[in-house]
């Protein structure tokens, strides 16, 4: 087929088939060239000259657009092998049948470092990692769902009311008159509780059995006058202390001018503080300390002075610390019944141990006078501590306290020391001998037990070293 293409010089230029093939003379641009040059054309030479053209017929003949389909074949591509080893999986996902969970999951991935070199012929061996145990506290109410601690649990866990059965267990039975007459009438059914007078016994006990951690605490029971009943306030103070207390309490005579502490109750022995600083390497244990000591019914221990005035002179500070040394191996708390010298070698070691004081007082002047000296001295020789701690007790079963003014008394002593108790008269304790604490007036023994438990609210739970 030929084209003819007007020059710019308005000559004819006939295209041949192999000239059109040539890309100078692209079919399509040449044929866009010829239309746009024939339309620019003026003339009518052109198109006659077309017209009886074979090739000009077929041009008309054509559609505008013409559409050209071209099926090739399809490219087969090979996926390479380490593609294929990394590759995913294409499985079809029905969006219907995914479920969002609250709690994503989390995936870690290890990632090796660039430097580590995996040969293929060598099995990788996973490193298994035990997984912490969680923080979560373990309640009763887990256990009784028969949980298992996440922890593991210590010895102080297994605790009696975690493992003693419980059921049918009621109440104990109330204490005091009205409540336990309602106890019996209702068969057991209604339960009012102790009464107030009880509930304030028991609460005198527990302030009484506090327990200190470490060895024994040391009482010194002491006064610059004699004759104001420092033996006997020992001696039911530590009676006080040993009915209510499980653990063992002795009282220690260390007055050396011939104490009468062991007078107080019955003898079982004939053993004194010189026995015990004798026999002290041949001491191995509680056994062998027990049958230098007399028992009351208590369960106070007393261990008695030396009977022979000469000896007891000879009772020095070195001596002192010896006993002191064994009695804080097997008991938790020692008194110690002091003399009136309050300058004497052994006050000093008496003093050096203690961790609380009671200082003793009459009700009359010069006694009142001479247990305040007493607090004076303490502080001008570096016990100041001891006084601001102290108890005073106030036997008020001396000669002339019906003439004073208790009130005024309690109330100079308030002012420099921690607490002060009334001790008031009782006939036994007036006799001056073996004393029964059972048959102590009501009164009596509620003083003992109250100036008992102001000691123990003194004293340290824990030693600061």
């Amino acid at each position: 087929m030929a084209i003819r293409r007007k020059r710019e010089d308005g000559s004819i230029q006939v295209l041949d088939d192999e000239t059109a093939d040539s890309p100078l003379t692209d079919p399509t641009h040449g044929t866009e060239n010829t239309e746009t040059d024939a339309a620019a054309d003026d003339g009518g030479d052109y198109h006659g000259e077309l017209a009886h053209d074979p090739g000009a017929d077929l041009a008309t003949a054509l559609p505008e657009s013409l559409t050209i389909n071209v099926d090739l074949p399809a490219t087969v591509h090979s996926v390479p092998e380490h593609e294929v080893a990394v590759a995913i999986d294409e499985n079809t996902v029905n969006p219907g049948e995914v479920v969002l969970s609250a709690d994503p999951s989390t995936t870690t991935i290890s990632v090796i470092a660039d430097d580590v070199a995996i040969h293929p012929e060598e099995p990788v061996v996973e490193e298994k990692v035990i997984p912490e145990l969680p923080e979560r506290a373990f309640s009763r109410r887990d256990r009784l769902r028969g949980a298992v601690s996440d922890q593991p649990e210590t010895a102080a866990m297994l605790t009696a009311d975690r493992l003693m059965e419980t059921k049918g267990k009621r109440r104990h039975a109330p204490e005091g008159g009205w409540p336990s007459f309602v106890y019996a009438i209702t068969l057991h059914m209604v339960n009012l509780g102790d009464s107030q007078k009880v509930r304030d016994r028991k609460a005198v006990d527990a302030r009484i059995d506090r327990q200190f951690e470490g060895s024994a605490r040391f009482v010194p029971v002491l006064t610059r006058k004699g004759g104001v009943g420092k033996t006997t306030i020992t001696t039911i103070m530590g009676m006080a202390f040993a009915d209510v207390r499980e653990d063992r309490i002795v009282a220690i005579d260390a007055n050396p001018d011939r104490g009468t502490l062991a007078e107080r109750i019955n003898k079982q022995t004939r053993a004194t503080v010189r026995d015990v600083v004798t026999r002290a390497p041949s001491i191995n244990g509680f056994t062998d300390f027990s049958t230098l000591v007399s028992r009351d019914e208590t369960r106070l221990d007393v261990l008695a002075s030396d009977t022979d005035p000469l000896l007891s002179e000879a009772f020095d500070e070195n001596d002192y610390n010896v006993v002191a040394d064994l009695t804080e191996r097997y008991y938790s708390l020692v008194l110690t019944d002091c003399g009136t010298g309050i300058v004497h070698s052994v006050m000093r070691a008496t003093l050096q141990r203690a961790d609380s004081i009671v200082i003793v007082s009459g009700g009359s002047v010069d006694e009142a006078r001479l247990a305040s000296e007493t607090l004076t001295w303490l502080e001008a020789n570096g016990y100041g501590d001891l006084v601001r701690n102290a108890v005073v007790a106030l036997n008020t079963a001396t000669q002339g306290t019906n003439l004073i003014k208790l009130e005024e008394i309690e109330a100079h002593f308030r002012s420099r020391v921690r607490e002060i108790v009334r001790i008031p008269y009782d006939p036994q304790l007036a006799a001056g001998s073996v004393v029964n604490y059972r048959e102590l007036r009501p009164i009596t023994r509620d003083a003992a037990r109250e100036l008992a438990a102001l000691v123990a609210d003194g004293l340290p739970v824990r030693r600061v070293v």
